[in-house]
């Protein structure tokens, strides 16, 4: 078994970098030197595939000439490309096509449990502060971003290489090339960037990234089941969005978790249907806030640990629409 390492109070396991013999990547152009571009949001983990390889192999849609790329437009650089191939006849999926209409709230949906989500999600948006640059998960988390006041700024950061992401297309905006880490169809605002997955995670693990807000399947004051990378900078706020049982009433928010842990004391916020609890990695849960209509002992019943309550406890508030 390998040893646990521990830097500034943290636990970490030393492997191996991965390799490969061979690396098959997909790009937009390239130039017959083998100097390749991708388009948009579709770098993902490409650039770090072609470095960990023995031999890549690039399949793009169009070869230029030697030149046509300006030095600093390059993404994959020829030293990396070994094997050359152009495509034929190009069919370029989207899946899913999440596309925005006019007068819809995307919040909004006609699913059973409709009233709960919008009420976790109603919620998590006022954890929304100007100039935060935040990460999403999928589901609860990225709707609640439909509810950013349009007088603050939030910078938008997906995980397969965005930073600034906008609401879902129009239909005529859906572009192949420009999803989140879902495959939705998305869209940029002014002043975005793209990069890679590796870059993405390096935002995120060095604590760039101010909030992130994601769904768990299970959590404890000892940490959570879920997400990993994401929730992994002690500088970074975690949230975490859900529904406050699961199916057959089973607890979601316990003592220990039964499922093993993929954060180690990282959660500072659980945001469910019924209540909000701040979480303290030595104290545990306090209640803070409780949905209009419920008591203490009813939110103590369905949750698998004790909690403390907070001598300002109020109800549970909701953004306005």
């Amino acid at each position: 078994l390998m040893k646990p390492i521990i830097f500034n109070g943290q636990y970490f396991i030393l492997e191996e970098a991965i390799t490969g013999d061979f690396a098959l990547v997909k790009t937009w152009k390239a130039d017959r030197a083998g100097n390749a571009i991708f388009r948009k949001s579709a770098r993902n983990f490409n650039l770090p595939m072609c470095k960990a390889a023995e031999t890549t192999v690039v399949e793009v849609e169009e070869i230029v000439d030697i030149g046509a790329f300006a030095p600093e437009d390059i993404h994959i650089r020829q030293i990396y490309v070994h094997r050359l191939i152009k495509g034929e006849k190009y069919e370029k999926r989207i899946e899913p096509l999440s596309i925005r209409k006019e007068g819809d709230e995307e919040a909004k949906s006609a699913k059973p449990g409709d009233d709960v989500r919008e009420r976790i999600i109603k919620r998590a948006a006022l954890e929304f502060e100007d100039g935060m640059c935040v990460n999403l998960g999928m589901g609860i988390p990225l709707l609640a971003s439909n509810f950013i006041s349009p007088n603050m700024t939030v910078h938008l950061q997906s995980e397969n290489g965005v930073l600034g992401l906008g609401p879902h297309p129009r239909q005529h905006e859906a572009d192949a090339d420009l999803i989140n880490t879902g495959k939705e169809t998305v869209t940029i605002l002014p002043g975005a960037s793209f990069f890679s997955s590796d870059e993405s995670f390096a935002m995120i693990r060095g604590g760039h990234v101010d909030l992130t807000m994601l769904r768990a399947m299970q959590v404890s004051k000892y940490g959570m089941r879920g997400a990993m990378d994401v929730v992994s900078s002690a500088k970074t706020k975690v949230v975490v969005t859900m529904e406050h049982s699961a199916k057959g009433n089973a607890h979601k928010i316990m003592e220990n978790c039964t499922l093993p842990l993929t954060g180690k004391q990282c959660v500072n916020r659980i945001i469910t249907e019924k209540a909000v609890f701040d979480v303290d990695k030595k104290k545990g849960l306090t209640l803070i806030e409780l949905w209009e209509g419920l008591t203490v002992d009813d939110t103590q019943k369905s949750t698998g640990c004790d909690f403390a309550v907070s001598p300002k406890l109020m109800p549970m508030q909701q953004i306005a629409n």
